[in-house]
């Protein structure tokens, strides 16, 4: 069955979601549903299998989270969870789990993240307590169905997050065992950035007369692009309104457009921008029409140099000065990236289209490249020694414009005063240091951490840190054969907690005591440490190099 989404009524109202729900989503500010959204509701809410090829970025929890939440009947004491969303990274389960609590909030829903590396004997207090949603890697999933500890016989939904990256990290296996725990009545739901031959065989096996959704790429015609400078920071999520302000300090934008997802998202930004000297205001679809009529008065006006807007606010706007638009997110679809950044370098004016990327979201501006035809520049975050030398130039540019075309004479008095008892240039130097610090001058700031990569960011990182030759470390992991190990448990682990791609891991020789695995040498270490964090098959085995050559 397929299944357009541009036809869906739009407005999550339309969607058929129960009130508790909705009150949450607009507690949370969000205005509409995406297009992955609006096609994926519906059929889930109906009960149908679906699988949908949507990458990061583009709503798609929310697009099974809805409606898992729709239908759920909390669980008691005795019984096991109603739903089992499986996903490939801790990070993931983490994100997942917060933004299922935050929907069903007014449902009093039970959710809880199970992964590596974390304290199993938390998780199992909770789950012994009763939790009505389990989000997971599978093999932290798979340990838990081993123990006994993670009943699945009441499950009615089924989620595989990410089913490609599951795939390469080593899971296929797992899954498989885990959906064999699960009713065959279940409802199961696929969601993919790539549908390889694998992940249409999953399907196939395991999903009844799927819906299918895809969201598919229209091609920008020849010259719809405008003269648009487009660049990207790569930043983590917890230092994006920081590295937006720091942007803007070396951009130094005439009017700009900060967009953002959710209405509480802008206002947080412009409660930000404005702490830091801006002149920002808002504009979304929680504020009324004369509200939103004075706010664009001031921008064009000059009063106002920052807009901060959701997209649905933002509509119909034609800001002749515009210099700038930044997205303090990557769009939900490249179409709307288009879109944005047709605001800017019209009437073969330039401007520039500044995008903030969290690591995991590259692949998403790989996606909006393909669409365009074109390249986003990935930046260097600027530090605060950039910072201090945009700044210093500012204010040297103040000083010329002033020489320029100020009348200066009448100061003339104080400077012969201060040229009395003072050197000519000591005098100049603290005039220049007083404007300097009129105009914010050098506030203390501390460097913004460059983020840790994605799995796959760390994958082809590991690609291309090797050594000359192909050198490889070996690394003993002292579990074996008669813990149950098995090959694809040691590279899901590696893969799953250090970030190598499977194919970056070599020869695996397993005994009844004690297992050896073979790294990239620049990766060795950094497998040991992520390693010290992890379980396999229940235990924490010790992972150290081998002692011994062979």
């Amino acid at each position: 069955m397929e299944t357009d989404p541009s036809e869906s009524e739009a407005g999550f109202a339309g969607l058929g979601l129960r009130a508790e729900l909705l009150r949450a989503l607009t507690n949370l500010g969000y205005e509409e549903p995406t297009p992955i959204q609006q096609g994926a509701i519906p059929p889930l809410i109906e009960g149908h299998d679906l699988v949908g090829q949507a990458a990061t970025g583009t709503g798609k929890t929310a697009a099974f989270a809805l409606p898992l939440l729709q239908g759920l009947k909390p669980a008691g004491r005795d019984a096991g969870p109603s739903a089992l969303v499986l996903v490939p990274t801790r990070e993931l389960a983490e994100q997942v789990s917060q933004a299922v609590h935050r929907y069903g909030r007014d449902l009093g829903v039970r959710v809880l993240p199970v992964y590596g590396g974390q304290p199993i004997g938390r998780q199992l207090q909770v789950l012994n307590r009763g939790v009505d949603v389990v989000v997971g890697t599978p093999g932290r999933v798979l340990d838990h169905i081993e123990r006994e500890t993670l009943r699945l016989g009441d499950i009615r939904t089924v989620v595989l997050d990410e089913a490609d990256e599951m795939l390469d990290m080593g899971f296929a296996e797992d899954i498989e065992a885990i959906l064999a725990e699960t009713p065959e009545s279940r409802q199961t739901v696929l969601f993919s950035a790539t549908m390889p031959p694998r992940i249409d065989g999953i399907a196939r096996r395991h999903l009844r007369n799927p819906t299918r959704i895809t969201m598919g790429r229209k091609a920008v015609e020849p010259g719809e692009l405008p003269l648009v400078r487009q660049s990207a920071y790569v930043v983590a999520r917890a230092h994006r309104a920081a590295a937006l302000g720091r942007i803007l300090d070396v951009e130094t934008p005439t009017a700009a457009i900060v967009f953002c997802r959710t209405r509480e998202e802008v206002d947080q930004v412009t409660e930000t921008l404005n702490g830091r000297g801006y002149r920002a205001e808002a504009l979304h679809g929680g504020m009324s029409q004369d509200q939103r009529d004075r706010v664009m008065g001031r921008l064009r006006g000059g009063s106002t140099e920052l807009l901060v807007a959701t997209d649905v606010a933002a509509r119909g706007l034609d800001v002749e000065q515009l210099t700038h638009v930044i997205n303090f997110n990557v769009p939900v679809a490249p179409e709307a990236y288009v879109h944005r950044i047709g605001r800017v370098g019209r009437a073969g004016r330039e401007g520039s289209a500044i995008t903030l990327a969290e690591p995991r979201e590259q692949r998403m501006l790989k996606a909006i490249e393909r669409l365009t035809g074109q390249r986003i520049t990935l930046e260097k975050l600027p530090t605060v020694t950039d910072l201090r030398a945009r700044r210093l130039e500012v204010t040297r540019t103040a000083l010329q414009a002033s020489l320029e075309t100020d009348d200066l004479e009448r100061f003339r008095v104080v400077l012969d005063s201060l040229t009395d008892e003072f050197d000519v240039e000591d005098v100049a130097l603290a005039a220049v240091k007083l404007l300097h610090e009129a105009a914010g001058g050098d506030r203390d700031e501390d460097e913004i951490p460059t983020p840790s990569l994605p799995p796959e960011g760390r994958r082809a990182a590991a690609r291309d840190n090797r050594a000359p030759g192909g050198k490889v470390a070996r690394l003993f992991f002292g579990i074996g054969r008669r813990a149950g190990v098995r090959p694809q448990d040691l590279v899901g682990a590696i893969a799953g907690e250090a970030g190598l791609h499977s194919r970056d891991i070599g020869a695996i020789q397993i005994t009844d005591r004690f297992s050896l695995v073979e790294v990239p040498e620049p990766a060795a270490d950094r497998v040991i440490a992520a390693m010290q964090r992890a379980t396999i098959r229940g235990r924490r085995p010790t992972v150290r190099r081998e002692r011994f050559a062979r």
